[in-house]
């Protein structure tokens, strides 16, 4: 009896201490708020009718948010001094249906539900449905986050990949959260929707010292691109992350990256570089195998420094702490 009851709380103490790193789980809100993602998938279907930069401001949105204080809402706080998070420079390129998405999202949930599920949860599940809307692969959400208490600015730099990345540097930024090249190659994946604005890739077009194009460039490519983007051209033009299907989620990313068509230079290295190039034309080749990896990827991300247990707080409204 005695060797049971040590037993017991060796496994209470494991049990305690696993939840301690963040445990998120499936159907989390079953007893608490059951039509859950229901509401957030009805939100989410309106606002896309609405406009398609839903689905990839809502992704995009999803990833700057993990990557900075881990997936806990930040980047959804609005500071009147312009030192939040989202003000950053490399959040400024954020699109506002992204946020617009949430905030909604969570209006809807509060009617129901008011107090009980985060803004982190709903942008994790807002950018699972954003993905199935445009054709891509469903998963089950892990869901138990808690909404952070810390959003700043000065936090961003050098948090996120830049377009002019090379594969060390973003198997870099990534590995800092748990992320491998495999999971970074297939995130990668999101920019076969959405757009870019000209200035974050115009240095492969024009540059100071040389009137040569960036080589790895596709050259019929290269003159579209240079046709949208002229020199001193207004920054906030936009151009297609994939010009070939830009509202679908497919594989065909991968495959302009074997045709020379990556917008960034972090596009194009995944090909260029010995070390990714195989992943790069298996993705390209079998799109199941991309979907695959790309849901596990994706739940990796949506664990990445979450707030769980005490921590953090279930803000009533997403743009704002509780006061």
């Amino acid at each position: 009896m005695e060797v049971l009851k040590r037993g017991l709380v060796l496994l209470m103490v494991f049990m305690v201490f696993q939840r301690g790193e963040g445990q998120l789980f499936e159907n989390f809100y079953r007893g608490t708020c059951p039509n859950l993602e229901m509401i957030v998938k009805q939100v989410v279907s309106i606002k896309f009718s609405q406009t398609f930069v839903t689905i990839p401001a809502t992704l995009r949105l999803f990833f700057h948010d993990c990557f900075v204080e881990g997936c806990d809402a930040s980047v959804m706080i609005a500071s009147p001094n312009g030192d939040a998070e989202k003000d950053a420079q490399d959040n400024l390129s954020l699109a506002g249906d992204g946020f617009d998405t949430v905030i909604k999202a969570k209006q809807a949930v509060e009617i129901q539900c008011p107090g009980i599920v985060s803004c982190a949860d709903i942008l994790a599940l807002a950018a699972r449905d954003v993905v199935v809307l445009a054709g891509g692969p469903s998963w089950e959400v892990e869901l138990g986050r808690r909404d952070g208490l810390v959003s700043q600015a000065s936090k961003v730099a050098g948090n996120l990949p830049d377009p002019e990345f090379n594969l060390v540097q973003l198997n870099t930024i990534f590995a800092k959260n748990n992320l491998t090249q495999f999971d970074m190659i297939a995130l990668s994946g999101a920019h076969t929707l959405g757009f870019s604005h000209c200035n974050r890739f115009s240095n492969r077009l024009y540059s100071s010292s040389s009137s040569v194009v960036d080589p790895s460039l596709d050259p019929n490519y290269a003159q579209q691109l240079m046709q949208a983007c002229p020199q001193n051209v207004d920054p906030s033009i936009a151009i297609n992350m994939d010009p070939e299907t830009p509202r679908t989620f497919d594989n065909v990313y991968y495959q302009n990256l074997v045709s020379g068509k990556g917008l960034f230079t972090s596009d194009e290295v995944l090909f260029s570089d010995p070390a990714s190039q195989p992943t790069v034309r298996d993705f390209a080749s079998n799109p199941g195998n991309f979907n695959g990896a790309f849901i596990t990827a994706m739940r990796k991300l949506g664990r990445v420094g979450v707030k769980t247990g005490n921590e953090g707080e279930i803000r009533t409204d997403c743009t704002k702490f509780n006061s």
